[in-house]
């Protein structure tokens, strides 16, 4: 038996609904963007950078702190918040010697949050 569920439907003709095309065309963010989403989907990539983003949104944290959390290196953790700190995602203060990340903004928690609810559905 041929498992079909996971097999791409496709149209069986070939026309072209100029309406719906031109409607999504107006309505698409510049190529720029877009490719800067992808750019912000790609950091997402990676489960280390998950963990720390999923850290960050229940307390700031130093470096000190991830990696004991995460039981990996302080090297291997500032290297992924330098990556985190590039996308935007996540932002730092002083503290005497102690610098302290946290997530950059709101809409990084929601991410997660819409992340989790697609996932569990």
């Amino acid at each position: 038996m041929v498992d079909r569920k996971n097999e791409i439907e496709r149209c069986d003709c070939t026309v072209i609904h100029e309406e719906i095309v031109n409607m999504v065309k107006v309505r698409m963010p510049e190529e720029e963007s877009l490719y800067d989403l992808a750019e912000l989907f790609k950091v997402f990539g990676d489960s280390t950078r998950i963990k720390i983003l999923w850290a960050l949104a229940e307390s700031e944290m130093c470096v000190c702190d991830i990696a004991s959390l995460l039981n990996m290196t302080q090297s291997a953790i500032s290297h992924q918040l330098r990556l985190l700190k590039q996308a935007r995602l996540v932002k730092n203060r002083k503290d005497g010697k102690v610098v302290y990340y946290s997530l950059d903004d709101a809409h990084v928690k929601q991410i997660f949050e819409q992340g989790l609810d697609h996932i569990n559905e």
